[in-house]
């Protein structure tokens, strides 16, 4: 590891240390698959970050050709799930929603809609699919889990009831819960998240999507096209961005007890100026920190990569320039 290297993970380490909670790094440089990273092996709680093995798992069955975007869905009441899920209000406004799968995917990466995640997970075989993508391309470090209905309501010591997709219901139940019975959930979930996932592996598979190894070329481009609209987070690893540098990104928020939030990330590829990338995964575990606080620190990981991208941009053009600054004959 060379000295700039070196200095970049104390950077890293500098960054996580000094946040109040549990927290995980790992940037990857996509051309070298070099790693930095703090407590990157950490198993930490994905939220809606584990939409991306949903549509990545969809994008692969198009490619094998089992599969069709295009194909017409309708969304109705018994489709729908809890917490975001902006198509709640056009099924409650008409009753139902006639779509196709293109939009779905659209809808649940870059707006993180639960209710258009789950059907997209339901047409592609479920979670044992999901999981059966992850374990054929070798995503060490990440698992899927389950659908955000059994997810979030375990995490809240609840069963899945229909009823709490509409209105307050899901909140109005959850505050029912004894409180020991919901920290126990709530606990148990963080020692061992069922959508867990460590940085080192996010962004290991992240990097493995932007050199083409997980889906076709135009799969590829499908997916980094909606990462490159999502509208949740601006303000976390993207916020941090040099003028010039793209993010394709994938936000993920938990829940909170007790005055304490589970699970806040945002993972995504980082795109410098001159076409070298990033892979990279903040995770928090959970904390107390405020929420500018926690998207400070994300921001602060973005412009340590971006720093330690262009330091190394200046040493090779100094490399490259000739001794003593003379140039030999016809340069």
């Amino acid at each position: 590891m060379t000295a700039q290297e070196r200095a970049f993970e104390e950077k890293l380490e500098e960054i996580g240390a000094g946040f109040e909670g549990s927290v995980g790094i790992a940037v990857v440089d996509v051309d070298t698959g070099r790693v930095y990273e703090f407590n990157g092996d950490d198993m930490l709680p994905q939220q809606s970050v584990s939409k991306l093995w949903v549509s990545l798992t969809a994008l692969s069955q198009v490619d094998a050709g089992r599969f069709d975007l295009d194909e017409e869905v309708t969304i109705r009441r018994e489709d729908l799930v809890l917490f975001y899920q902006p198509i709640r209000d056009i099924v409650r406004s008409r009753g139902s929603f006639d779509t196709d799968f293109r939009d779905l995917m659209e809808r649940a990466l870059a707006r993180s809609d639960n209710a258009a995640n789950d059907r997209i997970l339901r047409r592609v075989g479920g979670p044992e699919a999901v999981e059966k993508f992850i374990d054929a391309n070798d995503l060490k470090g990440v698992r899927f889990g389950t659908d955000e209905r059994t997810k979030q309501s375990k995490i809240a010591g609840l069963e899945w009831k229909q009823d709490y997709s509409y209105g307050n219901a899901f909140y109005e139940a959850r505050d029912e819960v004894p409180s020991e019975k919901r920290r126990k959930a709530f606990e148990a979930y963080l020692a061992d998240p069922v959508d867990g996932a460590t940085p080192t592996g996010i962004a290991r598979a992240l990097a493995a999507l932007a050199r083409g190894e997980l889906l076709s070329a135009a799969s590829t481009r499908l997916m980094r096209d909606i990462l490159s609209t999502t509208k949740s987070g601006p303000r976390r690893i993207k916020g941090g961005a040099p003028q010039g540098w793209d993010v394709d990104h994938k936000t993920g928020t938990g829940q909170f007890y007790g005055g304490e939030q589970s699970g806040y990330n945002d993972v995504g590829i980082l795109t410098a100026p001159d076409g070298s990338e990033y892979a990279i995964a903040v995770m928090i575990g959970r904390t107390r920190e405020s929420t500018p606080s926690r998207m400070e620190m994300m921001q602060s990981v973005t412009r340590a990569t971006a720093a330690f991208h262009d330091a190394r941009q200046d040493d090779v053009a100094a490399d490259d320039e000739p001794a003593n600054g003379i140039a030999g004959a016809g340069e």
